[in-house]
């Protein structure tokens, strides 16, 4: 293969125009996709299908993470041809995406190396594939046994089905089936065709990711609409995402010491974590900021007497985390019990399509927020941080490290409000008139990663295709790398070191 052929989009969020995007034949569309993916700058942002009039149109987005720039190709075949050869099978980070799509329409990827259920949704193809029929990997041998966890949990976490293959106490494998939330949520967003409740919707995607899923879907739509948002907004709107980011954060950090029966780094985090958020009441009404990000505008400008109130909480977090993280990492209990545990490599995070903090951890730089800038990121040249470990220990660092570059960027965008002190704003716009035949995409790096919406409208500018990928779909494979070779009573730590999102993951 000799000439690719694509269209490249050159911003985040980027539209095209359904006419503009190449169609190949599949050959082609494989051929050309793995030739992308052997480069480690590119990878898959989304792998979707779209189901019109007789036939399937399978749409790729994969992002080149050197110059800012999104790859789009599409295939388009006849729904009644139900095989096709497996790109996962020479690419392993595609496997869920050709998962998903075996679920919803019957086509069988052959040579896939784990074709099975993703999710069970309502409009599955198969109707009688229910999840307790599962077809669960399975090891023989007699000094062997399986521990099953879940899906019922303790606590408020999400339900999910943990399948350890063990020996004795050693993890030879761990399968996840997830599934247990699903919610339609992408028919949803075609059904409700009202931006308001939509921008509901996206809050309660994933509920602790509140920001990071409205903002993908308000400058979705903006763009789609052709509708620049104001200087000010944009900068309020990095704020609120780097305010959730420190939140989860330093709860995660809480997590992970009580894991460890570590108290007093459990107790003082959640403490400051309570801070972080009730600052984020403070300004909009909401501890999660739930109607903080909407299309089009603001209800809850920042003036310079608000962003001084979160600059000051801010500061008196700083002062105390950066204490109990010195406690917390200095100390030889925590070490011994994270380092060297549930480690994954930086090869095993290229080849499953980690993300996020999690690859980082690893030694992979991938952050849409310096690969593919949106809103302040435009201006403010962000600069990820990396470890190379790619242990528990080093995700559970990160989060500190990430602390301190989430504060910077907040302190360098409150400096934009210190003269604000008229608060009368452009306000939502819930009546945006969308480009027609168009398929446009947004991408953010919410705490865990990087969150893609895609939608696809009509000759009349309505939605009629919406997908949504949370990082957790990438991320969830390896945290069942993470254990492997483990003791299973690591678990727990491996676990919360990565903390995904079964509702995210589930939709």
């Amino acid at each position: 293969m000799t000439e690719l052929i694509y269209h490249e989009l050159d911003n985040n969020p980027g539209k095209v125009a359904l006419a503009s995007i190449p169609e190949l034949e599949y050959e082609q569309f494989y051929e050309q996709t793995l030739l992308l993916m052997k480069k480690e700058f590119y990878h898959c942002l989304n792998y979707f299908i779209f189901q019109k009039e007789g036939y399937y149109c399978f749409y790729i987005l994969i992002a080149n993470d050197n110059n800012h720039k999104i790859l789009i190709y599409s295939h388009k075949q006849r729904s009644d041809i139900k095989s096709l050869k497996s790109i996962s099978a020479a690419c392993l980070q595609l496997h869920c995406f050709e998962r998903e799509i075996y679920e919803i329409t019957g086509i069988n990827f052959d040579g896939h190396p784990w074709l099975k259920p993703v999710r069970y949704p309502h409009n599955r193809f198969n109707p009688d594939s229910v999840m307790a029929d599962y077809p669960f990997y399975k090891i023989e041998g007699e000094e062997l046994h399986e521990v099953g966890v879940g899906p019922i949990h303790a606590g408020v976490i999400e339900p999910g089905h943990f399948r350890f293959q063990c020996y004795g106490e050693k993890v030879l494998h761990l399968e996840i089936q997830l599934g247990y939330q699903h919610r339609g949520i992408e028919d949803l967003f075609i059904r409700y065709n009202n931006l308001l409740k939509c921008s509901v919707l996206s809050e309660n995607i994933a509920g602790d990711t509140v920001v990071g899923h409205g903002l993908a879907y308000a400058q979705l739509m903006e763009h789609l609409a052709g509708k620049a948002e104001d200087e000010l907004l944009r900068y309020e709107r990095i704020i609120a995402l780097e305010m959730e980011r420190i939140a989860v954060n330093i709860g995660d950090t809480a997590a992970l010491c009580g894991d460890v029966a570590y108290q007093i780094g459990q107790v003082a985090c959640e403490a400051l974590r309570t801070i972080v958020i009730n600052t984020v009441q403070d300004w909009c009404g909401n501890r999660f900021a739930k109607g903080l990000i909407r299309p089009g505008g603001t209800y809850y400008p920042l003036s310079k007497n608000i962003a001084s109130h979160i600059a000051g909480k801010l500061e008196e977090v700083r002062k105390r985390f950066t204490e109990i993280a010195r406690m917390i990492y200095d100390d030889s209990g925590i070490q011994a019990r994270f380092e060297n545990t549930g480690t994954v490599s930086l090869k095993q995070v290229l080849l499953s399509g980690t993300v996020g903090m999690a690859a980082r951890a690893s030694g992979l730089v991938r952050d849409i927020r310096m690969s593919h800038p949106f809103q302040a990121y435009k201006e403010i040249k962000y600069q990820p941080a990396k470890l190379e470990q790619g242990d528990v220990y080093a995700r559970a660092l990160l989060r500190k490290i990430e602390f301190d570059l989430s504060l910077a960027v907040i302190n360098e965008l409150l400096k934009k409000f210190e003269n604000v002190s008229v608060i009368d704003r452009t306000k939502p716009d819930y009546l945006l008139y969308l480009d027609p035949e168009t398929l446009c995409v947004s991408v953010t790096e919410g705490w865990r990663g990087e969150i893609c919406h895609i939608v696809i409208t009509n000759s009349k500018g309505l939605p009629v295709k919406y997908k949504i990928k949370d990082p957790s779909f990438h991320n969830w494979y390896a945290l069942a790398l993470a254990v492997r070779n483990q003791e299973i009573s690591d678990f727990p730590v491996c676990n919360k070191s990565f903390n995904l999102s079964y509702c995210g993951n589930d939709l």
